[in-house]
């Protein structure tokens, strides 16, 4: 009886963990409707995947208050009236990278560690007077940055593999009024890193939606790889 009974919460916590990380559509807040209680959002147009890991012991971008930060370069080329940023870590084993998605030499060589994960926390800024993608290079390493947003838990997410809902979610509005929400032309960047100050570690999936098409987008983890094409 109690090999059936544990056999049972066995097969159930692997049905949780194999269901968790299960990534839906990616719905924009424009054009937003509630149909009996429940929000229905068309999913973005425009999406853009980028594919990473993080090595135990890896030297961070940057220490901001006390925390290692990573930073995801993203040049957007026209402006746009909505971006979403998300980002869930392990990379779900249902989600696998095409030919058009952005994968990173150590997510490649590490694929096979499907295990390790963080407690995402993201932030979402533009650079200061980078408006031409020519000076993307020279500039963006000693710019300054106006923070548009940022995100620690999100319940829209999939859980993590532990069961807590830690992955991270942002849906970011232009407003024209106001600089600091203006999604204009420009290079902005995702930085990522753990809620808890401590090591950044495992596989993660960002990902950049937009309701209108973005012709020219790219991203870059060294903003020099962000060219005119």
């Amino acid at each position: 009886m109690k090999k059936n009974v544990l056999a049972g919460l066995l097969c159930l916590a692997f049905g949780i963990t194999a269901t968790a990380q299960k990534l839906d559509k990616f719905g924009a807040d424009l054009a937003k409707k509630s149909v009996m209680g429940k929000e229905i959002r068309v999913p973005y147009t425009d999406l853009t995947s980028y594919f990473g890991f993080i090595k135990p012991g890896s030297k961070p971008d940057e220490v901001k208050g006390g925390k290692k930060m990573y930073y995801i370069y993203v040049w957007v080329p026209v402006a746009a009236p909505e971006i979403g940023i998300r980002m869930i870590s392990p990379v779900p084993d249902s989600v696998k990278p095409s030919e058009k998605d952005y994968q990173s030499a150590d997510y490649t060589a590490n694929a096979a560690d499907t295990k390790s994960f963080f407690d995402t926390w993201v932030t979402f800024e533009r650079a200061d007077g980078i408006l031409k993608i020519e000076d993307v290079a020279a500039k963006a390493k000693s710019a300054s940055w106006t923070k548009i947003e940022s995100n620690d838990d999100s319940g829209e997410m999939p859980a993590q593999p532990s069961g807590s809902k830690y992955n991270s979610l942002m849906r970011i509005t232009s407003d024209t009024s106001n600089p600091t929400k203006s999604l204009v032309m420009g290079l902005y960047r995702i930085g990522f890193t753990t809620y808890k100050t401590g090591e950044v570690q495992g596989s993660f999936l960002a990902q950049l939606g937009a309701p209108i098409k973005l012709p020219g987008v790219q991203v870059a983890v060294n903003p020099a790889d962000i060219v005119k094409k």
